[in-house]
């Protein structure tokens, strides 16, 4: 057998690693038989000389046979469906999609991420609901499946540890944008759950990891492969990432925006990726024919309610109290009686008339960060109730002095500097520059598995 070094050697010289010596080499970080400066040459070595299909295929697989690997009853056959985002400003599709997938009788054990620069983790937003946890067993997970159909949790200890090991050096060296690391660690994941079927959010834009649509469908057609290789039906959707998904960024807001749409009131860009994904999936296990057919079931089960009854149960099995759960799903309420609201709210205005052009999503959350709402690095606490709400949406027209925008923040209170960075935040141009923002549609493309 090669020793670690051998294998870095040859990978630092660009030759491809056999399956033997991958499943060496992952063994040795999942044993902690490796020096942490192996790991981190090693990561450096596929950095530079990337990985061919049959290898990335390979430390995809053995990463995900690291630790545990999920089972289930037999009669969830072809139902286990999840989706994974590459982070936005404002996602909260998984909030409204998992609930609805539920309710059109998929199972979605959903393994979400936390927050990490300025991208928002599912986790964080679920974590604003008082009594709210993410963190389930594995016996805990399957019993809130087979009541409710679908859970929100955090990754378990035993599943795919060595990910977690690579996750945290390729932080620390560099090696963060390798396509073949990026798609080892989501698929091993997301193949640890045992899928039937994963949908893919690549999102690319000013507000997105990738900033075009080119480099953007690499990284899909990379996780595609390598999830199809693994058994998984995977599919990607491409989706631009310019703005805010929504109108409300920050974990509290972002929980009452889904909560809205669960009402059958939400933003035609949220429901445009939420019915697109979830009806990708649909196609994908058999429920349905087509794409379209796909996306008015998930439609229906959000405006028709029945995705609302699937969040308030799943809400209930993860802590949160029965009273708390119902106030939250009712008609009309106050979310802030549930959800904790900031100390602060300030407006800003239009300091011109015209019509509403752009808004810089990135810009809009890394200010939300610095105030609290993100982290800058992991393990950090955050503020559940720091955001922004949009109070214009693009092609409105507007008069000059009008409210566009209601920051919310607590004791850190933002400098004047951030407060003009804001405002710049803002386009208003001429009634012609609006037309083409405001059909805009967010979904590109979409890769079929073959």
């Amino acid at each position: 057998m090669e020793s670690i070094p051998d294998l870095i050697r040859k990978k630092r010289d660009g030759e491809t690693l056999s399956d033997e010596e991958i499943k060496t080499f992952i063994k040795a970080v999942s044993d902690d038989s490796i020096q942490d400066c192996q790991i981190g040459a090693m990561l450096m070595a596929i950095w530079i000389r990337g990985m061919v299909n049959t290898e990335t295929t390979t430390l995809t697989q053995e990463m995900m046979t690291s630790g545990e690997v999920m089972s289930w009853p037999k009669e969830w056959a072809g139902m286990v469906v999840d989706k994974h985002s590459t982070g936005g400003v404002g996602d909260k599709v998984s909030l409204v999609l998992a609930p609805a997938l539920a309710a059109c009788g998929c199972k979605v054990p959903m393994i979400s991420g936390r927050g990490l620069a300025f991208t928002g983790g599912t986790l964080d937003k679920l974590e604003s609901i008082p009594g709210y946890s993410v963190n389930q067993s594995g016996a805990q997970i399957r019993e809130i499946l087979e009541s409710v159909g679908c859970c929100i949790v955090g990754q378990t200890k035993k599943l795919v540890p060595a990910d977690r090991v690579l996750y945290a050096l390729r932080d620390a060296t560099s090696t963060v944008d390798s396509l073949p690391l990026i798609t080892g660690s989501i698929i091993s994941k997301k193949g640890a759950e045992s899928l039937n079927a994963l949908v893919l959010d690549v999102k690319f834009g000013r507000a997105a990891l990738y900033k075009n649509q080119k480099s953007a469908k690499e990284l899909a057609q990379s996780l595609v492969n390598a999830g199809n290789s693994l058994g998984m039906r995977t599919a990607a959707v491409l989706s631009l990432m310019h703005t805010v998904i929504g109108r409300c960024v920050g974990n509290s807001l972002e929980v009452i925006e889904s909560l809205e749409t669960l009402k059958g009131r939400g933003p035609d860009d949220l429901m445009e990726l939420v019915t697109t994904l979830g009806g990708v999936l649909l196609v994908m296990i058999g429920l349905v024919s087509d794409q379209s057919e796909g996306q008015k079931k998930i439609s229906d089960a959000v405006i028709g309610g029945a995705a609302l009854s699937k969040f308030q149960a799943m809400m209930e099995k993860q802590g949160v109290a029965k009273e708390k759960a119902l106030s939250l799903c009712s008609t009309q309420t106050d979310y802030f009686s549930v959800l904790k609201k900031a100390k602060h709210q300030v407006e800003l205005k239009t300091s011109t008339k015209g019509v509403i052009a752009d808004v810089d999503g990135l810009v809009l959350a890394k200010i939300l960060q610095k105030l609290g709402a993100g982290r800058s690095k992991a393990g950090e606490p955050i503020n559940h109730s720091v955001g922004a709400e949009l109070l214009v949406s693009l092609g409105q027209k507007v008069e000059k002095g009008v409210s566009w925008l209601r920051l919310h923040y607590d004791d850190l209170a933002p400098t004047s500097d951030q407060m003009n960075q804001l405002q710049n935040i803002l386009t208003v141009g001429k009634h012609e520059d609006a037309k083409i923002k405001e059909k805009e549609t967010l979904v590109k493309e979409i890769l079929l598995p073959h």
